[in-house]
């Protein structure tokens, strides 16, 4: 997992890696230029053959640190063929600190430097530009933008070139992703040291672009000493927990998967959620639902099974259907009928395994979240925005707003575990730091992805904690459509059963990653 970090824990981090650990300041922002520097050409190689060779690149740089970032990218990408000129919005005699340091490095090496540049002078520049750099605020910014500020960043944002951010794309609050006023679209941002809490909201996405962390040679564990907002998922967590499957291995070890879901209009969603369930590997699922149903089900069905759960006994059936589960998934397509309310209540009360709490089944259970406090077992609600508003009351967009602290909330308001979908899913527990999964795009917006998800985690539920395959079922889940879109080039038109059918493929490219040399 590689640690999230607020902006003043990030700052916390730099103080003691200045002063506990003796790493000077200016060796840090050297390592974070020339990191940023290692990425531009990196993304610069694969759009165009020359790579840097005569690029004329624009770094527009306040007069912060990172201000002081840019001018030590402005004086690698030089090294390196490029042709940059660096538009300082100060006089390099208002510079401070180690940005100082680096602005004299750059201006003694040769580096062209505009100084006290107003929008219009960065407009001019930008005019003749191949490549834009933003460096006028980083991780800073914790208020609107003033009216000075808000139009260099409007300069900058309305360049005809592609526009690389360092650390965040200035305007973008680096807690919460908010947009103060106005935020530069990047094509690709370098952030330094640690991901920052706020790239990973939904009102960030569009303008961060490609995300790329630098290292800036503080070593990773050293971040558990000024704390951790999140954790972002790497492809190497995902092997360690998914494992391959013993040679011994018969369908009764697999995992027996019990899916309450499906109701007249919707029964596609239960046959997509054991579609995603066998496809992440259970060995027996089995959808319970209504009689006349499960009846219709059974018509459809090839690999999972089907069962009647009888309304007069409806408790003595779910009863017996739960005894032959190792995990449960409720809520898709099940409707919202008093029978639905009387299934969730069940399971949420009674079953003393891991529950998947999805779609109508959160709605219904937001009627009394009381029934989740002393649960027999674990539980997973997976609601989306709209879904979690209901909850937490407010608006999804409110929700949206800072998903972090929604999710937070949720997790206390339900002592339950949250799963929050969305483009960047967030993953919540009693005790636990919120988890970001990093795979997934636009294409998972379409009808049944979700219920998808819900059999993914419940198979994986079955060998796994619940929190476990919360984190391997996401990541699982977005690569598959990160897949598709590699193979298709489309940004739509995947569907729902396609996820699941792209599973074994992303689940073989996981376990094929190469792993990190033990400590």
């Amino acid at each position: 997992m590689i640690p999230v970090l607020s902006r003043a824990q990030i700052r916390a981090l730099d103080q003691r890696a200045i002063e506990v650990c003796h790493v000077p300041g200016i060796v840090l922002m050297e390592n974070a230029g020339r990191g940023a520097a290692d990425a531009i050409e990196r993304w610069l190689v694969e759009r165009r053959p020359a790579g840097l060779a005569g690029l004329r690149v624009v770094i527009a740089a306040g007069r912060g640190n990172n201000g002081g970032d840019g001018c030590v990218v402005a004086r690698h990408l030089a090294l390196r063929g490029a042709r940059p000129i660096l538009v300082l919005t100060a006089e390099r005699s208002e510079l401070r600190g180690d940005a100082a340091v680096a602005c004299a490095a750059l201006a003694g090496t040769g580096g062209s430097i505009v100084e006290q540049a107003t929008p219009e002078a960065l407009q001019t520049a930008l005019a003749s530009a191949d490549l834009a750099v933003d460096a006028l605020f980083g991780t800073g910014l914790d208020r609107d933008l003033s009216a000075s500020s808000a139009a260099l960043v409007s300069a900058l944002a309305a360049a005809p070139v592609p526009v690389i951010a360092l650390d965040l794309p200035s305007g973008i609050d680096a807690d919460t992703g908010a947009v103060r006023g106005f935020a530069v679209r990047a094509a690709l941002t370098v952030t330094f040291g640690h991901p920052k809490p706020g790239l990973y909201a939904s009102t960030a996405l569009e303008r961060v672009g490609q995300l790329v962390v630098a290292d800036i040679g503080i070593p990773s564990a050293l971040s558990r000493d000024v704390g951790v907002t999140a954790e972002l998922t790497e492809v190497a967590d995902v092997a360690k927990l998914l494992g391959r499957r013993p040679t011994s291995a018969h369908k009764g070890m697999a995992g027996r998967v019990l899916l309450c879901a499906g109701a007249r209009g919707t029964m596609g969603a239960a046959l997509l959620c054991a579609q995603g369930a066998l496809r992440a590997g259970a060995g027996l699922v089995t959808i319970a639902a209504d009689p006349d149903v499960a009846e219709a089900l059974d018509r459809r069905v090839l690999e999972a099974m089907t069962a009647p759960i009888n309304p007069a006994s409806l408790s003595t059936a779910l009863a017996d259907l739960t005894a032959q589960a190792q995990a449960v998934g409720v809520g898709p397509g099940l409707g919202r009928s008093e029978q639905s309310a009387r299934i969730v209540i069940e399971l949420v009360k009674h079953f003393p395994g891991p529950l998947v709490i999805d779609a109508d089944a959160i709605t219904l259970l937001g009627r009394d979240l009381a029934l989740l406090e002393g649960a027999p077992g674990p539980r997973l609600l997976t609601p989306h925005p709209g879904e979690l508003a209901r909850i937490l009351g407010g608006s999804p967009r409110e929700i949206e707003a800072d998903r972090f602290t929604a999710v937070i909330r949720a997790v206390e308001r339900t002592s339950a575990m949250v799963l929050l979908k969305g483009p960047r899913t967030i993953i919540g527990a009693p005790g636990a730091l919120p988890v970001v999964n990093p795979t997934g795009n636009a294409a998972l917006a379409t009808g049944g992805s979700g219920d998808v998800l819900t059999g993914i985690i419940t198979a994986f539920a079955c060998q796994l904690p619940l929190r476990q395959a919360a984190i391997a079922g996401a990541y699982l889940h977005g690569l598959a459509a990160d897949r598709w879109v590699e193979r298709t080039g489309a940004d739509r038109g995947l569907l729902a059963h396609e996820i699941a059918d792209e599973l074994p493929a992303a689940r073989a490219a996981v376990a094929a990653t190469p792993r990190p040399m033990p400590d």
